[in-house]
């Protein structure tokens, strides 16, 4: 069964730059460097709950002629949902009962370009048709679980939710509840903020779904990978390493949640909308 999500993917032009940047905006250096197969680099950021992977063209062959593409059409910015699971082979079996047509099985391997130290896993793509337009994976990690690091006050401890937005939430609230089995948290329309929220909780973090009232359903139209929001746990201080590392950042906030308090990043975060929160303790 799903236990979490292992891992977005960030698709940036070029690896060394989307690191820097990264780096600064989380507050802590990559847990993993490695070159992919096909003609791609990768680092690897293991925060307390999920992992965020930035991967870009380098060299030459398929998977950077297709990064490439995507980063022409597109920009960069976040493409992937890689779950956790505890047997992706279970997994296997239940979703294509349920009609999601899984990929077989496959085995992977990624070698840290400077230590030479060794990751492995096993994981399975669900088509994108079926999850809605959104490269969606299912992972089973392996040998070499990297363990995340203690991180300062003022960095990223972990993620707080990931946004997608679509034109079609029942297929969404579908997929992602009946289908993958993520727990609903909530479903509700709010007129004032002119939108309808679905929440799914996995692991410690949520996944939420967005559908702007004022746009029509559309069932042919994809959902998008939206947006970030991180969690810290001094948030004043957060702001000023923010700041003194050059991003443009909202003044603090309370946040829709009780209890809450945000800021918003303007710019550099390569065109992925970033809040920051911070929960008062209970």
């Amino acid at each position: 069964m799903i236990t979490g999500l292992d891992h977005l993917v960030l698709v940036c032009p070029e690896i060394q730059s989307g690191t820097a940047v990264y780096e600064k905006l989380l507050g802590r250096t990559a847990d993993w460097l490695a070159r992919v197969e096909g003609g791609g680099a990768a680092a690897l950021f293991r925060l307390g709950n999920t992992s965020l992977e930035l991967l870009a063209p380098a060299g030459e062959g398929p998977l950077a002629e297709r990064l490439a593409a995507i980063i022409e059409a597109d920009g960069p910015g976040l493409t992937t949902l890689a779950f956790g699971s505890d047997s992706v082979a279970a997994d296997h079996e239940t979703f294509t009962r349920r009609g999601l047509a899984p990929g077989a099985i496959a085995a992977g391997r990624s070698t840290h370009a400077q230590t030479g130290a060794l990751r492995d896993w096993q994981g399975l793509r669900i088509p994108d048709d079926k999850a809605g337009g959104i490269k969606v994976f299912v992972v089973q990690p392996g040998e070499g679980v990297l363990t995340p690091q203690p991180a300062a006050a003022d960095a990223v401890a972990g993620l707080d939710h990931a946004v997608i937005n679509t034109a079609a939430p029942d297929r969404a609230l579908a997929f992602y509840g009946a289908k993958l089995g993520l727990r609903l948290a909530m479903d509700r329309t709010n007129p004032d903020w002119g939108v309808r929220l679905i929440f799914f909780r996995t692991g410690s973090l949520t996944i939420e779904i967005a559908k702007r009232l004022s746009d029509p359903e559309d069932t042919a139209k994809p959902d998008r990978l939206w947006g970030l929001t991180w969690a810290v746990v001094d948030i004043e201080a957060a702001r000023r390493r923010l700041t003194g590392a050059g991003f443009d950042v909202s003044e603090i906030r309370k946040g829709r949640k009780p209890g809450s308090r945000v800021f918003t990043v303007r710019n550099g975060a390569m065109n992925v909308p970033t809040l920051f929160i911070a929960h008062e303790a209970v």
